[in-house]
C-alpha cells in the first residue's frame, strides 16, 4: 500500500460518466477520486441520479469497483450564505457513496471577526444536523478565497479549531504562503489536499502547466506530508473544465506519476 492516498478531481475529465472515471482511476492505479463534474454537468445530484437512479444504485456500482469516492464537491459558500442548507441534495448521495466529506467553498474577501463567529455558528448547526440524523459524512472547507491568505486562514484554524480544510496548496502558495509555515499552522486541521503545478509567464501571470514542468514546491511539501502518519489524500485538480486548452487529464496523471510520488519510498 502506498504511503499517501493519490486522488484525482473529476473537473479534469467533466466529459466522463463516473463508469468511465473509475475506468481511468484503475488504470492509472488511483485508490481515490473526488467528485466535482460528471457526464458534462457540475450538477452533481441530477449527473448521478442520470447515471445510477438512486443512492443505492450508486452503492452497488461502487462495492465492484477498487475505487473510493473521498468527496462530493459542492458550490456552498461558507461566508457569502445564510446557512448551509444547499448542501442537502449532496447528503444521500455522499452518504451511500461512503465518502468521508463534502467541500463547501470558503468565499468571501476580507473577513472581520464576526464572520469567523458567524461561520462557527454554522458550522457547529451543521454538527447538530449530523448528530440528529447519524451522518458519517461531514463538511470540508477549501482555501479558495479569503482563506487562501495565510493570516485569514490561520485565524480561522484558531476561531473554528473544529472545521475541517482542503487544503489548495496551489492557492496559498502562489498568494505568498510558505508551505512550511503554514502546515505547521493548520497541519491538525488538514483532511484532504489539491496540488497542481504552474509556470509564471513574461507578464507575472501563473498558468497551469503539466505536473513536474512547473515551479510548485511539490518536493517539499511531500516531505512535510511524509511525517503525517495520517494517510490524507493528495488530489490533483486538474482544472480542465475552467481551462480547456489544457491537455487531457489522462496525460497530467501520467506526468504526476513521479511529481507527486517524490515522498513514496
Amino acid at each position: 500500500m502506498n504511503r499517501f492516498e493519490y486522488c484525482f478531481s473529476t473537473l479534469g475529465c467533466s466529459e466522463l460518466s463516473l463508469h468511465e472515471v473509475a475506468d481511468l482511476a484503475e488504470r492509472h492505479g488511483i485508490e481515490a477520486v473526488e467528485l466535482r463534474a460528471l457526464s458534462g454537468t457540475l450538477d452533481l445530484p441530477a449527473a448521478l441520479a442520470a447515471e445510477f437512479g438512486e443512492p443505492s444504485g450508486l452503492a452497488a456500482f461502487l462495492s465492484r469497483r477498487k475505487v473510493r469516492i473521498a468527496a462530493l464537491n459542492t458550490s456552498v459558500r461558507l461566508f457569502e450564505g445564510a446557512d448551509l442548507s444547499a448542501v442537502e441534495p449532496f447528503i444521500d448521495w455522499a452518504e451511500a457513496a461512503g465518502a468521508g466529506y463534502l467541500r463547501i467553498f470558503d468565499g468571501g474577501s476580507r473577513l472581520n471577526g464576526a464572520d469567523l463567529v458567524r461561520a462557527g455558528d454554522m458550522l457547529e448547526a451543521w454538527q447538530a444536523v449530523r448528530r440528529s440524523r447519524g451522518l458519517k459524512v461531514d463538511l470540508m472547507i477549501e482555501t479558495h478565497n479569503a482563506l487562501a491568505d495565510f493570516e485569514q486562514l490561520v485565524a480561522f484554524v484558531e476561531q473554528v479549531p473544529a472545521a475541517r480544510i482542503l487544503w489548495d496548496t496551489h492557492h496559498t502558495w502562489a498568494r505568498g504562503a510558505g508551505i512550511e509555515a503554514l502546515w505547521r499552522r493548520i497541519a491538525g486541521s488538514v483532511v484532504h489536499l489539491h496540488v497542481k503545478d504552474s509556470m509564471t509567464d513574461s507578464d507575472g501571470r501563473r498558468n497551469y502547466v503539466l505536473p513536474g514542468q512547473g515551479d510548485f514546491p511539490m518536493a517539499g511539501l511531500m516531505a512535510l506530508l511524509s511525517s503525517d502518519e495520517r494517510r490524507v489524500p493528495i488530489s490533483l485538480e486538474w482544472e480542465r473544465h475552467w481551462h480547456p486548452e489544457l491537455p487531457p487529464l489522462e496525460d497530467a496523471l501520467t506526468a504526476a506519476r513521479g511529481w507527486w510520488r517524490q515522498g513514496d519510498f
